[in-house]
């Protein structure tokens, strides 16, 4: 395998085996913030590591499926990503709100479903709710969801706390799910995960391999997808883009990088290795 790194699971040597044996029957899934981008205070100046998208459009023209999945609004995605910028990457899929929206750089098409009731309702309630509960948090809104970011606080962990019970119950009221995250609560529109959206890539590709890499407790989902796919025949790889914050998603994972630089080094291997 060369510079690649070995996963330390069975089942994760066997799904790099499978990918790099049958790159054109292999589906590369990723998380956006956290994994091909670095955290950052302020999201909106959030940007991918400066050597992902290359690193993605080399592995591009060279695996089946190539896709990236994120609790981010899609079109948001792919303009901190530049990946509508990147000469090779027009086979790539951003899956965006956990699934429920599509771009697809082959046509430069966005697919977004209509703005959920709870969603709109809780943009006037919540800047309330923050400036009682936790001084310092603040809100982003996705357009289909709304996130609340506690790590500009005093005290990020208290504030994360103070808020978890009383946005809950905002969910639950609105009829939303509520996504923790590190350092954020996040109100979504329920019934989509990224679970459920790699799965439906794999079926709707017939992709015979999976990698899948996240960095947040929104990515246990994928990761528990790539454990059932497994059991129906689809070799796959998990891999955690590691970091101090959320320790132990690494105990769900097969493979632990070093933060988006390590996730972008692995995609560079892969590519490196299906070059031999």
């Amino acid at each position: 395998m060369g510079d690649l790194p070995v996963p330390t699971t069975p089942a994760g040597r066997d799904g790099l085996a499978a990918l790099l044996d049958r790159p054109r029957e292999a589906l590369v899934a990723l998380d956006f913030d956290g994994t091909l981008a670095p955290i950052v205070p302020d999201p909106e100046a959030a940007r991918a590591h400066p050597d992902a998208a290359p690193a993605l459009a080399r592995l591009a023209g060279r695996i089946g499926v190539l896709a990236v999945i994120t609790g981010r609004a899609a079109d948001v995605a792919v303009r901190l990503g530049g990946f509508d910028r990147t000469p090779g990457l027009d086979g790539l899929t951003v899956l965006g709100g956990y699934g429920a929206e599509r771009w697809d750089a082959a046509t430069g098409k966005l697919r977004k479903p209509p703005p959920h009731p709870g969603v709109e309702a809780l943009r006037s309630e919540l800047p309330d709710l923050i400036a009682r509960t936790a001084p310092g948090a603040f809100l982003e809104d996705k357009g289909g969801a709304l996130a609340v970011h506690t790590r500009r606080s005093p005290d990020p962990a208290g504030a994360f706390s103070a808020l978890r019970e009383p946005m809950a119950a905002l969910a639950e009221r609105r009829g939303l799910a509520l996504e923790p995250g590190r350092f954020v609560l996040e109100l979504r529109p329920p019934g989509s995960d990224k679970g459920a959206a790699l799965t439906g890539l794999v079926h709707e590709s017939g992709a015979s391999c999976v990698l899948y890499a996240g960095d947040d407790l929104g990515d246990l989902a994928a990761f528990d997808a790539v454990g059932r796919l497994r059991g129906s025949g689809v070799a796959g790889l998990r891999v955690c883009s590691g970091s101090t914050e959320v320790a132990e998603l690494a105990e769900h994972t097969d493979l632990t990088v070093d933060g988006p630089a390590g996730v972008v080094a692995l995609l560079a291997a892969l590519a490196d290795a299906l070059d031999r």
